[in-house]
């Protein structure tokens, strides 16, 4: 379902509101954080970070570097 958005004016900067539906669809509410990809086909709104698979996986071979360090520091 395609929506007119309208950008308006909030304080210095500019913001578009999103439609109720949009926001339900997204499962997002007031305070949560949308990551916008620059797409061939426009902009992407998601609220899942397009570089946590990334952080995860440079976690992943740090604990495994660290193994015996992080296993003393836990007890």
């Amino acid at each position: 379902m395609a929506a007119v958005l309208r950008i308006r004016k909030l304080g210095n900067s500019l913001a578009v509101i999103l439609p109720k539906d949009q926001l339900e669809r997204l499962h997002v509410g007031e305070g949560d954080e949308l990551h916008a990809t620059a797409t061939v086909d426009g902009l992407e709104l998601s609220p899942f970070d397009p570089n946590f698979e990334m952080k995860i996986k440079a976690f992943d071979r740090t604990r495994r570097k660290f193994r015996n360090a992080l296993r003393e520091l836990a007890r």
